[in-house]
């Protein structure tokens, strides 16, 4: 399991890397609310961007962003949601962005997916 969170942890900073380089500021990570958590949470201009990090070690399980399925995708929004009440930001638009991490390649491989899911038809947003 240290091996895992090793690796979440070494994704979600090259992912913060990334972003930062693209002109993003980074908010909060990590933030958990309502039995769940969002890796990083950003502004991008006046968007506030709820970033889904997926980190693969190896090819064995496929692409990083596939494993982000309808169901986590609720599960974001409902702790954007509690994100947005708790920052003061309610109303502010928003957007939920996947970096996909891929520590096999070297160096590792970044794929930033804009808008991966759409906000509106999420519950709470």
């Amino acid at each position: 399991m240290r091996r895992r969170q090793a690796a979440g942890a070494a994704g979600e900073a090259a992912a913060r890397a990334f972003l930062e380089g693209r002109g993003l500021s980074v908010l909060a990570t990590r933030f958990r609310a309502l039995r769940g958590e969002i890796d990083l949470v950003a502004r991008d201009g006046p968007a506030v961007v709820f970033v889904e990090v997926k980190t693969r070690t190896t090819a064995t399980f496929g692409a990083p962003e596939a494993s982000v399925r309808v169901a986590k995708q609720r599960r974001i929004a409902r702790v954007a949601e509690a994100f947005l009440s708790a920052s003061g930001l309610r109303g502010a638009p928003c957007r939920f962005d996947v970096v996909a991490v891929d520590l096999a390649a070297h160096p590792a491989r970044v794929t930033w997916i804009r808008d991966a899911f759409p906000a509106e038809g999420m519950p709470l947003l």
